[in-house]
């Protein structure tokens, strides 16, 4: 890594934060789930110490339960683009409640969020409510097969799809490659419908589609991949995406689970001015109640049961509480200047951190767009997974352990991305750079141990 071309910097370790109930907590819940998380990014394997139990959040603050409060940059992965405990979701949350918590049948409140959706996103006509994304992406991905009457789906190394059997693969070895099971339980036979090649090359979709010729019934890719790292990729390259399929009778499907309202209303689709066939989202859309969706045009759409032959469906599809917390979450983002606004205050907090890296002579770099960051501890460019040096993980554990001392709260991962939320105030960003430039320079200077 690059050394600094400061002289001497006073910056000292931090005193670790006390995690004794949090500690025991996690070791009650090995008893009770595996691992003793029910996510496996939550169990802490990445970065120093036990995962914290949060408590409670509240605008860009959570607290754990040893009573430690953090600037909140996680968002639970993104949906609580208002903050926690937003007052006007919580309104509407509540307003729901009283009138009970699921029915298994439609309610108005589904009609009100799709309304509220589709007349403010003109990328798609019609939209199937689920209950997370990957679901959303999973019925996507059967929508797409029933369109074309296809098999094979075509995915990008490095992008993350949620836990579908037929895209919890990885690339194995050669330009153009059928899928490789990336968990136990998947069937050999499931990944080889799934085609994986490297983002951001051109040749290797060309061949992909001359290997299989009439056989791909979609490319998927993430709208900006962000589960791998933030790889941004060339509005070129997207273009591309979007001429190839249309010449092989292929769909272009967009996953918007994370992009989706986070880089504006229409999302990733707009910000490349892409009109792709079938889009998913996620918890954003509820914000943060479980829910996702999928949409496409009416044609597409109108293959879907009861409409159409591809079955889908759901008991909790369109849950009330759900719905009345999506209408109030997205009608703020409708206010004029929101996302501007956010933004702003996005390019402002890391450019004054890029701005600090550069004038130690760090090797540090921060991707972004719209709201949505990424800390990499490299000086290249990186628009593919196979571009991320695993060695640079060590420099983020150590990182992470020092923000968690200085009350910052990011994803315990160094391939997860970072949020700002509108919550977010100048002041909260203010204390936050000055914790990252201390932790950076603990990273960079100091012993690791």
């Amino acid at each position: 890594m690059s050394k600094p071309s400061i002289a001497s910097i006073n910056t000292v370790k931090s005193p670790d934060i006390s995690r004794e109930k949090s500690s025991a907590l996690y070791e009650t819940a090995k008893g009770y789930f595996p691992g003793g998380v029910n996510s496996p990014v939550r169990a802490f394997k990445s970065v120093f110490g036990s995962p914290l139990f949060i408590e409670k959040g509240d605008g860009c603050f959570v607290w754990d339960a040893d009573g430690n409060k953090f600037i909140d940059f996680c968002c639970s992965w993104g949906p609580l683009i208002l903050g926690h405990n937003n007052p006007v979701v919580k309104e509407h949350v509540l307003k729901a409640i009283d009138n009970g918590m699921s029915f298994g049948a439609p309610t108005a409140l589904e009609n009100d969020l799709a309304s509220l959706i589709l007349s403010n996103n003109k990328k798609i006509e019609k939209i199937r409510f689920v209950s997370s994304g990957t679901e959303a992406v999973m019925s996507a991905i059967r929508l797409a097969r029933g369109y074309t009457k296809r098999d094979k789906i075509l995915k990008f190394d490095g992008c993350y799809h949620g836990h579908v059997d037929s895209l919890l693969v990885k690339a194995g070895s050669g330009l153009v490659t059928f899928g490789e099971t990336s968990s136990a339980g998947v069937p050999q036979s499931f990944a080889e419908e799934t085609v994986v090649i490297p983002l951001n090359d051109k040749d290797a979709v060309r061949a992909a589609f001359e290997q299989f010729k009439d056989q791909i019934a979609a490319i998927i890719i993430e709208g900006i991949p962000a589960n791998n790292g933030l790889l941004i990729q060339d509005k070129d390259f997207v273009h591309f995406l979007r001429d190839i399929t249309k010449e092989n009778g292929s769909l272009l499907i967009f996953d918007e689970v994370i992009t989706g309202f986070r880089l504006g209303f229409e999302g990733a689709a707009a910000y490349y001015d892409v009109n792709p066939d079938i889009i998913t989202y996620g918890k954003i859309i509820g914000g943060g109640m479980p829910v996702g969706a999928y949409g496409a045009s009416a044609e597409i759409m109108g293959n879907i049961s009861p409409e159409g032959s591809v079955y889908q469906a759901g008991t909790l599809s369109g849950n009330p509480v759900a719905m009345s917390a999506g209408i109030g979450q997205l009608s703020q983002l409708l206010k004029p200047g929101f996302y501007e606004e956010l933004l702003s205050k996005t390019a402002g907090f890391v450019s004054d951190i890029q701005e600090f890296a550069d004038q130690r002579g760090y090797a540090f770099k921060i991707f972004t767009i719209g709201s949505l960051f990424w800390f990499a501890f490299t000086d290249k460019d990186i628009k593919t997974a196979a571009a991320i040096d695993a060695s640079s993980m060590q420099y983020f554990k150590v990182f992470h352990r020092e923000l968690l001392n200085r009350g910052i709260y990011i994803g315990p991962s160094g391939y997860e991305v970072g949020f700002v939320s509108a919550a977010h105030s100048q002041a909260e960003l203010e204390s936050a750079k000055k914790a990252i430039f201390d932790s950076l320079d603990i990273v960079f200077l100091k012993d690791h141990a």
